[in-house]
């Protein structure tokens, strides 16, 4: 051939090569196909081939022909090694070789097959020429590829990433990361070994075939041990490291591994997690980019799990402080109407119905409150307490509903209200009779509607706070004076609880009283003192008109304060002083003669409700005989049955 021809033929050759490269992008597979096929077909080989060493073995990477000789296993390996060596083209029989480029393309050939030796070196001189277009082509194209491997990764990354980020609870996110693992590197099976380092294990979630799904071994046991010991990534082909597999543990699940990569799963803060196993790639062995694409999604899953576990540590932190808050709340009393207080406590509380708590001062209504929520399926949330009492008009909003920063002069950043903190929970407003009528229209407002909107801001916030109301007051007359909103009212008041004053459940003030003492004592970290009969006495007859809340105060100021190791009536003196005893609530209007009748009614009742209806007691505690008790009874009209 002319040396005329000869540069024609390469010139259109390599326009040709250059026309493939970039219409195959992407593809390196595809332009192999093109690009071979056009350059045997120039130069008359029967067989031509891309081929490579990767740790001594070689192997095919694309070719055109179908020669008896064109099988991986005919290669003329030794002379392909000696070329690989030398790094320039050689002939061994009918086979040529030649690099193809020692940067762009280290380890690999292209070998060539020819009908007869004579071809050959007019072979080598054509396809020497054509060299320098076929390796920028080959080049362009693997990088190509690699980018678009790259991105498809990385968006599939993003995506896996985002849901782990939205998976809350352990095992569905261990599941999710093997599942995402077996398919972005197109695996058989994957599992994450977790380190459970006091026990030295590594324990395996998802293990399939193991009963429970959790499979544990010592954490030096096969590639994943040392995996986990050098922090390093570690492969195992096909051919070889075979020896590394842990067999046992294959004998044990069932299951053969043939090929299999593993990398290391580190916290930020360095501390070994455990270790991320992908088994059996479905083509071939794992490759370089399936080791760096699983390195960096056991970088996200570190991530997701780190958070997963602080979140699991979290909550069964607050489940327990939940725990201790609800054991430390208690209705005390085994009267008739604290049993019935807990009856209808237990029944409304895993509803979401309204309730008003009403009592005087001291009778416990946010212990009842607060009872309620623990009681509920709200109980791991928030229980926020409001005294409606301290809230003037101005801080009303803003303690309530939040406020944005700048929304007014002491604004300095944004906040929430008190409703905003209590969604998902319970909303506590104590003292509701206080609240002024344009307060009570605000609230009715985002009672009805479930939202709240800051001062000084326009978007909407939803709450699912379940309010709970509390008032010493008797909001049915107040709606009738018109000071308390009737529609507000019927809202709130769907369920009633009535707290009965201490003075009318005598017989649960000693066991609030010993339950108060052994409280305190143990904080002030001292024997429990005992109530002698005459204390018990002493404390039974007094009128507790700061009701329990009184009560607490002064056990509390005996625990501290009582030198001995029994409390009498003497040492009762000077906390409940005689005076404190509560009239009986007459009305004003009356004459003197009716007034007395009237106070005379109201103290024996109380009297008898004391002693729990025991009517001789009650006229121990008047000074009268039992049968002098029953005569002023009927002078007086009252029922004496």
């Amino acid at each position: 051939m002319s040396a005329t021809k000869n540069t024609e033929l390469s010139l259109s050759l390599s326009q040709e090569l250059l026309r493939f490269a970039l219409e195959h992008a992407d593809s390196t597979a595809g332009f192999l196909d093109s690009a071979l096929a056009k350059l045997a077909t120039v130069v008359g080989a029967d067989y031509l081939a891309v081929v490579r060493n990767a740790e001594g073995r070689w192997s095919v990477v694309g070719a055109h022909g179908t020669t008896a000789s064109s099988t991986s296993s005919a290669l003329p390996t030794a002379h392909l090694a000696d070329v690989l060596d030398r790094e320039t083209a050689g002939v061994s029989g009918n086979w040529l070789a030649l690099p193809i480029d020692r940067r762009s393309a280290p380890g690999e050939l292209l070998a060539l097959h020819a009908p007869d030796t004579a071809a050959l070196k007019r072979m080598q001189e054509t396809v020497e020429q054509a060299r320098g277009v076929f390796a920028q082509g080959y080049a362009t194209v693997r990088a190509g590829e690699k980018q678009r491997r790259s991105n498809a990764r990385l968006a599939l990354m993003l995506e896996i990433s985002g849901r782990w980020n939205q998976t809350q609870e352990m095992e569905p996110l261990l599941v999710q990361m093997a599942e995402a693992a077996t398919k972005m590197l197109a695996a058989d099976r994957a599992s994450i070994f977790l380190w459970d380092k006091p026990n030295r294990q590594l324990v395996a979630r998802p293990a399939l075939g193991v009963e429970g799904n959790e499979l544990r071994i010592p954490d030096d046991t096969g590639v994943v041990g040392k995996t986990l010991r050098s922090r390093t990534p570690h492969r195992v082909d096909a051919r070889y490291g075979q020896e590394e597999i842990a067999r046992e543990v294959d004998q044990k699940l069932g299951y053969r591994t043939r090929t299999l990569i593993c990398v290391p799963l580190a916290s930020r803060r360095g501390e070994m997690l455990g270790v991320f196993e992908v088994l059996n790639k479905r083509e071939g062995d794992f490759t370089d980019d399936d080791e760096q694409a699983l390195v960096e999604l056991a970088a996200h899953a570190a991530t997701a799990l780190e958070n997963t576990q602080e979140r699991e540590r979290l909550l069964q932190s607050r489940r327990q402080l939940t725990e201790e808050a609800a054991a430390g709340v208690r209705l005390i009393g085994d009267s008739p109407a604290i049993e019935a207080l807990r009856s209808t406590t237990r029944r409304v509380a895993d509803t979401e119905l309204a309730v008003l708590i009403l009592g005087e001062n001291g009778t416990g209504k946010e212990v009842v409150a607060r009872t309620i929520h623990y009681l509920s399926s709200r109980r791991d949330q928030p229980f926020i307490a409001v005294n409606c009492a301290a809230l003037t008009e101005t801080l009303l909003e803003s303690e309530l509903f939040g406020h944005e920063k700048g929304a007014f002069t002491d604004a300095h950043e944004a906040r929430p209200g008190k409703f905003e903190l209590a969604n998902g929970g319970t909303l506590f407003l104590d003292e509701i009779g206080d609240l002024s009528l344009g307060g009570q229209a605000k609230l009715l407002r985002v009672l009805e509607e479930k939202v709240v909107v800051r001062v000084g801001g326009s978007k909407t916030i939803h709450t699912d706070a379940r309010v709970i109301a509390a008032t010493n007051q008797d909001l049915a007359v107040m709606v009738r004076e018109k000071r308390f909103r009737q529609d507000l009212y019927f809202r709130l008041n769907v369920v009633s609880l009535n707290l009965p004053p201490l003075r009318d459940r005598a017989g649960d003030i000693i066991l609030l009283a010993e339950h108060f003492l052994t409280d305190f004592a143990k904080k002030a970290r001292r024997k429990v003192p005992q109530l002698s009969a005459a204390a018990k006495k002493r404390l039974e007859m007094h009128a507790w008109p700061g009701n329990i809340r009184e009560l607490r105060n002064a056990m509390e100021r005996l625990a501290y304060l009582c030198p001995g190791e029994r409390i009498e009536a003497e040492d009762l003196t000077f906390i409940l002083a005689a005076g404190h005893e509560a009239p009986a609530a007459v009305p004003d209007n009356l004459p003197l003669a009716e007034a007395t009748d009237e106070f005379q009614k109201a103290y024996i009742t109380r009297a008898i409700a004391r002693s729990g209806g025991n009517m001789s007691e009650a006229a121990e505690r008047l000074g009268l005989h039992r049968s002098n008790l029953y005569r002023k009874m009927r002078q007086l009209g009252m029922p004496t049955s």
